[in-house]
């Protein structure tokens, strides 16, 4: 399977990457299901079969997209920031690079907000996304147990309402406008953090 990015020979101007980025933004608009490749192909100028030397289905796009959303979260996890030091501040280092992963990734992470399951790529991506929450959660009770953080509330639900918030910049945050991503970030830890500390 060609990877996002990857170019296969096809009509000149879109690679695999041009045509993910216009079905990503079709999906969001439309919804996954109600996205036709008829209506791809007009989008993007190209014949169906054209889009068929890039990618094998629909479905594959959505792999694709899904795919570089969760990658970029699970990477969050294997950085130095989120193994090394304090529980408490490896929280703080997935949360601000949480923020930064969805801002950077803004369509694909918004496709990945909005999945429901119908499909089994959108299962797929929803049993990593539940492994990502769980690794949080696991390092919220790591900041607890180091007493960091009040034991008074569930982890798990904290968590939850941590990227609750964070998930909620995909309805408003816009790229051209005026929130710096790093201020962004810096008062996401904040709000989420000073309300959670012992």
């Amino acid at each position: 399977m060609t990877t996002v990015g990857e170019s296969r020979r096809g009509r000149p101007g879109y690679d695999q990457g041009g045509i993910l980025e216009i079905a990503v933004a079709a999906f969001n608009q439309y919804g996954y299901e109600a996205t036709s490749m008829g209506l791809l192909a007009e989008r993007l100028g190209l014949s169906k079969a054209a889009i068929y030397h890039h990618v094998s289905s629909k479905e594959e796009l959505l792999s694709l997209a899904l795919d570089r959303a969760l990658g970029a979260l699970e990477g969050v996890l294997d950085e130095e920031g989120a193994r090394t030091g304090s529980a408490v501040d490896r929280l703080s280092h997935v949360i601000d690079r949480a923020v930064h992963v969805l801002v950077a990734e803004l369509p694909s992470v918004t496709l990945l907000l909005r999945l429901r399951g119908n499909t089994e790529v959108e299962r797929q991506a929803l049993t990593r996304r539940r492994e990502f929450d769980r690794a949080v959660t696991a390092l919220v009770v790591a900041a607890r147990d180091e007493g960091s953080l009040r034991s008074d509330i569930d982890p798990r639900i904290a968590e939850r309402l941590v990227f609750g918030m964070i998930n909620s910049i995909a309805e408003w945050y816009r790229p051209d406008g005026s929130e710096d991503v790093d201020r962004l970030a810096a008062d996401v830890i904040a709000v989420a953090l000073d309300g959670l500390r012992s």
